[in-house]
């Protein structure tokens, strides 16, 4: 089959590689129809080549039809149309009963101190190939499939397998006030679909971004936006807007590769070019993350707010604010999104055929597996227009 793989930084090639095949009785086999191209397959393609091994498959959003399934798949058939959540989780265990399906007690990657294994993710995630594929194995299929009916096109369901929990619990995690006003900080996909989701649940929401196509398209769904290249202070500028207080809530959805922060990029760019024997283990203990946008987050949020750290960060002796955090007694949360947590929030959503999310149009680039290099190239540099990839294997 084809799959897209990795082979050094920025550099991703679409190859050909055995097809997956049942390896545990609760395993099953999907035939890919749609893949999405996520922001955190960027850390991947930039900052995380040290966790990732030559050959890797990428991609943890997928979406297909079942074409085989092991005797212990539950009712799991042949033939049924399923949205794979991008975390490995059983169901069963004291983490999955608790709905954090992110820290699944079965599939924990324990050599390397994480949590659930994950599609397409690396090392630290337990090196699972990933759904940027023509065929994908899904284990825990017992339990993590989610059917959706045949009719509505791909782009309707695809966006269960991350976007729409993400940004779902980015927003739940930020717990808004009432006629709260909610400071969305990153305009990617996890961005953009987190304002579509508060302002659906009747939030004001002002967004922050630097990219003028990414801004357009959320203004013109009624959110108030801020150019991050057209302020001198973006938490100023918050508070100009907010009696001076600052938002009452902010999520980070940009996480560890912030503009803004020249040192740690270097940093990052330096691991990179060593050895992995080195640089992997110095990583997991003394990496450093680019924290411009939690920085913002932690001056944009009003005394007494919530920061939902929804971005992805990496780093272990990243600096923090305490005393700026205890002094204006900031509530902080954060953490893989537990998607099956919230399908049966959203699902009622994606019934509704008015499309209240815009999911059908959310993806602004649909392309054939053989592009996904150029594809990851413009998303990465921000060209194109693109927000969302969705890959036609």
């Amino acid at each position: 089959m084809k799959a897209v793989t990795w082979h050094g930084r920025r550099d991703v090639r679409v190859e050909e590689v055995p097809d997956p095949v049942i390896e545990a009785p609760n395993d099953a086999i999907v035939r890919i129809t749609s893949s999405g191209l996520c922001g955190s397959d960027l850390h991947l393609y930039e900052t995380l080549g040290p966790f990732m091994g030559e050959g890797d498959i990428l991609g943890h959003e997928p979406m297909g039809i079942v074409e085989e399934v092991g005797g212990g798949a539950g009712d799991l058939q042949v033939g049924d149309r399923v949205v794979v959540p991008f975390q490995i989780c059983c169901g069963h265990c004291w983490m999955c009963e608790r709905g954090l399906h992110t820290q699944c007690e079965t599939t924990q990657v324990r050599d390397q101190g994480t949590g659930a294994a994950l599609f397409g993710f690396s090392k630290l995630y337990g090196e699972v190939p990933g759904a940027q594929a023509e065929y994908l194995r899904v284990p825990q299929a017992q339990f993590m499939p989610i059917k959706v009916p045949e009719g509505p096109p791909d782009e309707r369901f695809l966006f269960l397998s991350d976007v729409l929990p993400t940004a779902w619990q980015s927003v739940a995690y930020a717990d808004v006030p009432k006629d709260g006003t909610l400071l969305v900080l990153g305009l990617g996909p996890i961005g953009d679909m987190a304002c579509r989701i508060a302002m659906h649940q009747g939030f004001r929401v002002i967004a922050v971004d630097r990219v003028r196509e990414r801004l357009a398209r959320a203004h013109g769904r009624g959110v108030e936006v801020i150019d991050l290249d057209a302020v001198d202070d973006v938490g100023e500028e918050v508070r100009s807007r907010t009696q001076g207080r600052g938002a009452d809530a902010v999520i980070d959805a940009v996480g560890m590769e912030a503009h803004g922060s020249p040192v740690a990029e270097i940093g990052q760019r330096i691991f990179n070019v060593l050895p992995k024997r080195i640089t992997a283990p110095l990583m997991s203990r003394a990496g450093l993350d680019r924290m411009a946008a939690i920085y913002t987050a932690i001056d944009a949020v009003r005394r007494g707010g919530t920061v939902s750290l929804i971005g992805v960060y990496g780093g272990q002796t990243d600096p923090m604010p305490i005393m700026t955090m205890f002094d204006k007694q900031i509530q902080l949360r954060m953490g893989q999104a537990n998607v099956k947590r919230w399908v049966d929030d959203i699902m009622p959503l994606l019934a509704d055929e008015s499309d209240p999310l815009g999911t059908e149009e959310f993806a602004t680039h649909r392309v054939p597996l053989d592009e996904a290099p150029t594809a990851y190239e413009n998303f990465q540099k921000k060209q194109d227009g693109t927000v969302k990839v969705v890959f036609k294997p």
